[in-house]
């Protein structure tokens, strides 16, 4: 929004240049963005908050600047007096008409109305009669005020230099004397006005009510628009002419051959013009400044405002006084400001007397009440629709003293920093994952209700009320389709090496409660997983002996899969193993979104803890990602349950290791987990580790058989292992393995 600084200091008597007075408006909240131009030409760019109408404009820029530097600001009321008083004289003038034409027989006699003056126009022969424009509110709730004024006989042509000079400043395209009247007004006081051609409005008068549905309004951009029972218009007695708040109609609006005017000004419900400009696309500067809530009372102010630029422009008569339709007033409840709050939240230096000179010069009444407790009580002006709260008056009060000149004191406080019950769990997972190389990203808790079924636990959803689109409309039940959406924008930025995690709450109902678990997520890309894989490092050598390291190279195949999501588990077990647990095992129970031969649950003594694995072909074509991807679920709960496991420290063994190799043929349905528990079920003591070395498929091997090379570390905390004691363990490790089905390779 633009300022010309020359016009601001119509109204306030400034000692300051443009740049010190852009300086301390931004400092009060008041953003100047931008100066351009110079002297009279100086122009401010400014951004002014939503909740702030009052300050898109030249005298409420005026009025913020005779607070800061205490300076008095001139009144535009003066200029609705004068109006006033002439137009007490044209009524009685009228009257005395009305008395002289009634006498006479061939005088017409004019309509009465609620809310109707009488106006005289001039006729084209010359001749004068007696015109009543009746004004009808038939949605008060929705326009609890209107006002107008009837200018006749003025003359319509380009607008003064003065006038035009300025609009030009603001960007604004002068058109005529009549309509720039109503820019002009709009940007010196901030409230919309509009002109009709009296002699174009139909029935003799004009009622506020709700379009009928299927009606037809063309607008002044001369776009025809089929209206609804929700829209609000200006009607005369057979037509819509003006979209209430939005914009005037076509058919009305003023022409070179216009020698009468209606002026009207009127408070418009916010919501309903919101709603009306979204439905019709469009967006004016008069929409702009009522959705966010006008002055209530300036409606008579501004139809003067905008008269006397007509009259001195293209003269003209002044007819009656203002036409004032009003149903309901609009008034603040009053605040009670205590002076031990605004000490207390400011501190002790703010004095009663700088108090009350500031919300003075902001226009707000100050009443005080009581000497012992120190309390005003502060009537809130019309154009403040925001001040709802004695902390709103604390604000305005700091703002304009200046933030500057409050001394800068930390806040008393007499306990320690505490850290959240899962501090240190969480900690230990964000450090192993950032180690890892995956990055904390944060994706919104909203999500679709198609995406809330497919990764959904079974629990209920949490519909949002009023939700922005279909795709953000019920709250997270898991953080996977954040996490898939999150890969997805990354890969189709041809960023292909990415690996991602985050925590965060999700929010499901069960049993009628609403219940917020805490999770974890871990996300990466084929690719990321496959460039981490150690180069000589693969489990399964039945595929091509090229490394897979180099999965464009036709290693798309299900070998290279494989390794990969054992790679992608040994992430997994890593970011599980600073938790305390006797056991740690795997199934291939998981969710239906996962690739069945490469995902798995982790479970810590039986408990599920996470669900990890690739993401199903059906899930990667339905959102369309790039190439495979791989996802971990992490139950945080669980987790913050257990704790972190104890560390603890032992000396290096003195006794040398020794490591046994066994050669096995299982079928294709045993698993290593199988094979783990059968030999740890021994119960050797000296046992170290057990793990796969190598699998086979193929060549001499069976089809649906695998074959596999395990080995056994085996050391002693006493002694140098003896060979018979070496030999008994090998011999009982072989029977265990042969008890579940295996086949020892010579």
């Amino acid at each position: 929004m633009k300022i010309s600084t020359q016009w601001v200091r119509e109204f306030v008597q400034l000692s300051v240049d443009d740049r010190r007075l852009a300086e301390d408006l931004t400092a009060a909240g008041i953003a100047v963005e931008g100066i351009s131009g110079s002297g009279a030409d100086c122009v401010f760019e400014m951004e002014i908050g939503t909740n702030r109408p009052d300050a898109m404009n030249h005298y409420g820029i005026a009025r913020e600047a005779a607070a800061i530097y205490d300076l008095r600001l001139k009144e535009l009321s003066a200029v609705s007096s004068q109006l006033s008083a002439s137009g007490a004289k044209a009524q009685a003038s009228l009257k005395e008409s009305d008395a002289a034409l009634k006498r006479r027989s061939s005088t017409k006699k004019g309509k009465k109305a609620s809310g109707a003056k009488g106006a005289r126009g001039s006729a084209s022969h010359g001749t004068t009669e007696v015109v009543a424009f009746p004004i009808a509110v038939e949605e008060p709730e929705l326009c609890p005020r209107f006002s107008a004024r009837v200018i006749c006989g003025t003359k319509i042509k380009a607008s003064p230099q003065k006038i035009a000079h300025r609009l030009q400043l603001l960007d604004q395209r002068a058109i005529s004397n009549a309509v720039d009247a109503t820019n002009y007004v709009l940007w010196e006081m901030g409230k919309p006005t509009h002109v009709f051609d009296m002699d174009l409005l139909e029935g003799g008068r004009l009622i506020i009510r709700r379009a009928k549905d299927g009606e037809k309004l063309k607008t002044l951009d001369g776009v025809e628009r089929t209206l609804s029972s929700d829209d609000l218009v200006v009607a005369d007695g057979k037509k819509p002419v003006g979209l209430a708040g939005v914009m005037g109609g076509f058919d009305t609006m003023i022409t070179d051959k216009t020698k009468n005017i209606l002026i009207e000004s009127a408070w418009w419900d916010p919501v309903t013009v919101r709603k009306t400009s979204r439905r019709h696309g469009i967006h004016t500067d008069a929409s702009h400044r009522f959705e966010r809530g006008a002055d209530f009372e300036s409606t008579v102010l501004s139809c003067d405002l905008v008269a006397k630029l007509i009259l001195e422009s293209g003269g003209g008569e002044l007819v009656g006084a203002a036409v004032d339709v009003m149903s309901r007033q609009m008034d603040q409840a009053p605040i009670v400001l205590r002076l031990s709050e605004v000490q207390r939240i400011l501190g002790g230096s703010m004095t009663t007397g700088e108090i009350f000179r500031i919300l003075k010069k902001l226009g707000f009444g100050v009443i005080p009440e009581g000497q012992a407790d120190a309390k005003f009580r502060v009537q809130i002006p019309s154009w403040r629709l925001d001040v709802e709260r004695e902390i709103d008056l604390i604000e305005e009060i700091a703002r304009v003293h200046g933030y500057d000149k409050f001394e800068n004191t930390l806040p008393a406080y007499s306990g320690a920093v505490l850290d959240l019950p899962h501090a240190a769990p969480d900690a230990a997972f964000r450090q192993r994952a950032l180690a890892l190389g995956y990055n904390e990203a944060v994706s919104l808790t909203f999500i679709s209700h198609a995406a809330a079924e497919n990764f959904s636990s079974g629990a209920g959803v949490l519909e949002i009320e009023n939700p922005l689109s279909e795709e953000a409309s019920v709250m997270r039940t898991s953080l996977a389709p954040g996490m898939l959406d999150m890969l997805a924008w990354n890969l189709n930025r041809d960023a292909e090496d990415v690996r991602l995690f985050e925590m965060g709450r999700v929010y499901e109902m069960r049993g009628g409660e609403r219940v917020e678990p805490e999770r974890a997520c871990m996300g990466a890309t084929f690719a990321a997983v496959v460039g981490s894989l150690p180069a000589a490092g693969r489990l399964d050598i039945s595929g091509p002996s090229t490394s897979p390291l180099k999965p464009k190279e036709g290693l798309n195949g299900a070998p290279v899969h494989v390794e990969a999501f054992r790679g992608f588990k040994g992430d997994v077990e890593s970011l599980l193993a600073p938790f305390a647990y006797r056991e740690l095992s795997f199934d291939r129970q998981t969710a239906e979104y996962f690739h069945p031969g490469r995902s798995a649950r982790a479970l810590m003594d039986g408990a599920v803890v996470a669900q990890f694995g690739q993401i199903a072909e059906e899930v990667k074509a339905e959102r369309k990602l790039r190439q495979d991807v791989f996802l971990a679920e992490f139950d945080l709960d669980q987790l913050h349950a257990r704790g972190l496991r104890q560390v603890r420290f032992a000396a290096l063994a003195k006794y040398p290791v020794v490591e046994r190799d066994f050669s096995f043929v299982f079928s294709d349905e045993v698993e290593f987990e199988a094979m783990r528990r059968a030999v740890m079920a021994l119960g050797i003591r000296e046992l170290r580790e057990f793990r796969p070395v190598e699998i086979f498929r193929g060549g001499s091997i069976e089809a649906g058989k695998y074959s596999i090379l395990l080995r056994a570390k085996l050391q002693s905390d006493e002694a140098t292992l003896r060979d018979e004691e070496i030999a008994l363990w090998a011999e009982k490790i072989v029977g265990a393995l042969k008890g579940i089905g295996g086949v020892q390779r010579a």
